[in-house]
């Protein structure tokens, strides 16, 4: 299967009247564009919660004179990083580097830095991190998600972010169980000049999956996007419709759909790690967009869920407008991650 990055574009003109997802808290919007500072300037801006926790903790733990590494050296690092929730296992295994690399010796904050990066790089790296392609025929693209997690807003940006490429998209609003959803979808879709699919209130998910495939399809559309209802992960007969779904979706085109896409909220902290397995299990899910970085102090949520599960962060949402959202790379995530230690 073919792969491409679609975000090798001109940033179109930034849009401020976004349309917030009735179940999204709103938070704080950079001032700037994504083209004014860039995407490590939005990262920075998105983890500045998170980097603000590491700066003074971690400042406070070993001091402008270093520190010697032992026990409760350890212990108090491992309970610093736990506060970031990038899980046990990341954390450990931070603190188990730098026993090797330092115990017995007084450890620098540079040093420190350095160690912890190499680490948080290495669980990091990933490889197909594009979205795929389809050979032939229009790309389709499953969302999934629990209801709040900014699901049916990442769709919008990433629609907005194909059209702006110039490519003919087609939205499936298959949560069909929420109206306001629905809503939005069709508002977002009007407004970035796609073609929407929708089926009755209440009505048959998987029905309006197929119609959105057909339909883009038929048209020649180059991107198929299909929302689903908001469910929680244990909930299993809701979870068991994601495969009907898919199913569904293969009577138009083989091999649909080409991603499946998990919007998991970065504000969830250590919950957003069970909705990955839920979903992972139920959905067959390809990638995750971390949604809602910017207004999360938990941003090192994307360390353990890469560790356990395998599965590329492929986007990450920050802030509320169209074109806030950047394609997600490792080294940018760590360096602003640790930025705010950095300047000072």
């Amino acid at each position: 299967m073919a792969r491409w990055n679609p975000f090798g574009r001109k940033e179109n003109e930034r849009d401020d009247a976004g349309v917030a997802d009735n179940n999204q808290e709103q938070v704080d919007q950079p001032d700037e564009s994504v083209e004014s500072v860039g995407v490590f300037g939005w990262a920075k801006s998105a983890l500045q919660k998170t980097a603000a926790v590491l700066n003074t903790d971690i400042r406070d733990l070993v001091g402008k004179e270093g520190r010697l590494v032992d026990d409760e050296f350890l212990d108090e690092l491992f309970a610093y990083l736990i506060k970031t929730d990038m899980g046990n296992g990341p954390a450990n295994q931070i603190r188990s580097d730098i026993q090797e690399k330092f115990r017995g010796r007084k450890v620098m904050m540079a040093d420190l830095l350095d160690s912890a990066k190499q680490t948080i790089h290495g669980i990091m790296q990933q490889e197909h991190a594009d979205i795929a392609q389809a050979e032939s025929g229009p790309t389709v693209i499953m969302v999934v998600g629990v209801n709040g997690s900014g699901k049916t807003t990442s769709i919008a940006k990433l629609c907005h972010l194909f059209t702006a490429q110039g490519k003919k998209v087609v939205l499936g609003a298959g949560d069909t169980f929420r109206a306001a959803a629905v809503q939005q979808l069709t508002v977002w879709a009007e407004r970035l000049g796609a073609e929407i699919v929708t089926g009755k209130s209440g009505g048959d998910p998987a029905s309006v999956a197929y119609k959105a495939v057909d339909a883009a399809q038929k048209t020649n559309a180059d991107i198929c996007i299909i929302d689903t209802a908001g469910r929680l992960q244990t909930q299993a007969n809701l979870m068991d419709e994601l495969g009907r779904i898919r199913r569904v979706m293969t009577k138009v085109i083989d091999d649909a759909p080409h991603e499946v896409l998990l919007v998991l909220d970065a504000t969830a902290g250590q919950n957003a790690i069970s909705q990955a397995r839920g979903f992972t299990d139920a959905a067959g899910v390809s990638g995750i967009v971390l949604a809602k970085l910017d207004g999360s102090a938990k941003g090192g949520v994307a360390i353990p869920i890469r560790q356990e599960f395998g599965l590329p962060v492929k986007f990450v949402g920050l802030g509320e407008t169209p074109d806030a959202f950047a394609p997600f790379d490792v080294q940018t995530y760590v360096d602003a991650l640790f930025d705010q230690i950095d300047e000072d």
